[in-house]
């Protein structure tokens, strides 16, 4: 009450000329830096509420809202303070990338608190009618979803508006893949080039590319024919980078299957003639595949040797993933369990591997389609 004897560490509260009241408190801010903050009430006791919850979200650790912060200003925290220190390369890059591009020149100088979610359908909307196609704009919401959740956890706003957008989902369109034939006919056409070892495991075992490049010789044991995915080569914020898999479910062991053995070893002969010829020029690492001075090989390279060889064989529109496509199709179409087919691929739930995958052609849905028919006329 006013005129009682404040107690020690409690906070200041004055009865200001007006009649109100006023409290002065050091607070964290979203920085963690230590500021000087106020609250206001037409009582003592309101004052006092506010010091109070104040202080005990300084004691929590938990950061007071800055009502000057921008949404730029956000930004830029999030991604150098929050997200920057447990992302992937990769996906830190994709991060900077939205909020450099799309977020801040659209939404920067809004104030974080004054955000709305027109403000942010507004956005969506106008990206939209500029070009960008649906995958896009779902990625630039989904930035800012995340971006905002943080800042709710952190009590520097009350509500996520971000949330309170539905956007249009993207329609994917699944790759076709090859057939045995035309698979056979690609490895043959890449037969007679030092990529050939690599083109086997891409078929045979489904890897995608950035695991391709980053696999070492130490991931591989020829006797018990195993090989373990731990890493991928991918290129962010121009470099190349070695990065964990992206999720648990990506660092998988598979056996080898006789053919992907003989590929490997014929790659290690490959690759003791090229060190042999580079000599003090060759590139000490542990890399399966490299260039012929065993460097890294960079991730664009690949796909356009892959450009060069399909059209030779003979095999327009096929995507170097169709490759991996492959090889999931063709196990699925062998009667593979989806479960056993999920682990191959690395895929973190099943449903991905179905969706994407498990597209039969019309000659399986003829036949199953014929059995159906017979189970219900059995005498036809």
């Amino acid at each position: 009450m006013p005129g009682r004897r404040r107690a020690n560490g409690e906070g200041t509260i004055v009865r200001r000329t007006d009649g109100r009241f006023h409290a002065a408190y050091y607070v964290l801010d979203p920085e963690g830096n230590r500021r000087r903050r106020f609250v206001y009430g037409r009582t003592w006791e309101e004052c006092h509420s506010k010091l109070v919850e104040m202080k005990s979200k300084t004691a929590q650790g938990v950061p007071l809202a800055v009502k000057a912060w921008t949404l730029e200003r956000y930004l830029h925290h999030w991604l150098t303070e929050v997200v920057g220190r447990r992302l992937r390369a990769t996906t830190l890059a994709g991060y900077e990338i939205v909020i450099r591009v799309h977020l801040v020149p659209a939404l920067g100088k809004k104030h974080l608190t004054k955000l709305t979610p027109q403000d942010v359908r507004k956005l969506l909307t106008a990206k939209r009618q500029a070009g960008l196609w649906v995958r896009m704009v779902q990625y630039i919401h989904a930035v800012l979803r995340n971006a905002l959740q943080n800042a709710v956890r952190e009590e520097l706003v009350a509500r996520n508006v971000a949330r309170l957008v539905q956007v249009e989902t993207p329609d994917y369109e699944v790759g076709q893949g090859l057939t045995i034939l035309q698979a056979q006919r690609l490895l043959e056409t890449v037969r007679p080039t030092r990529w050939y070892s690599l083109y086997v495991l891409a078929l045979m075992l489904g890897l995608r590319r950035g695991e391709l490049l980053g696999l070492r010789w130490s991931d591989v044991d020829l006797d018990r024919k195993t090989l373990t995915v731990r890493q991928n080569l991918v290129r962010a914020s121009g470099e190349l980078r070695v990065q964990a898999p992206k999720t648990r479910r990506s660092r998988r062991t598979l056996p080898l299957p006789p053919p992907v053995v003989a590929a490997l070893r014929r790659q290690q002969e490959v690759q003791a003639r090229e060190r042999s010829a580079a000599g003090s020029s060759w590139a000490r690492n542990d890399l399966m595949f490299t260039t012929s001075l065993g460097t890294p090989i960079e991730p664009r390279n690949l796909t356009r040797h892959f450009y060069s060889v399909r059209d030779r064989a003979g095999l327009p529109g096929i995507r170097f993933h169709d490759l991996r496509h492959t090889c999931l199709t063709l196990l699925l179409s062998l009667g593979t369990p989806p479960h056993i087919a999920q682990a191959i691929a690395g895929h973190s739930h099943v449903d991905v591997t179905m969706m994407i995958y498990a597209h039969s052609g019309m000659a399986e849905q003829t036949e199953a389609l014929r059995k159906l028919g017979e189970a219900f006329n059995p005498s036809d």
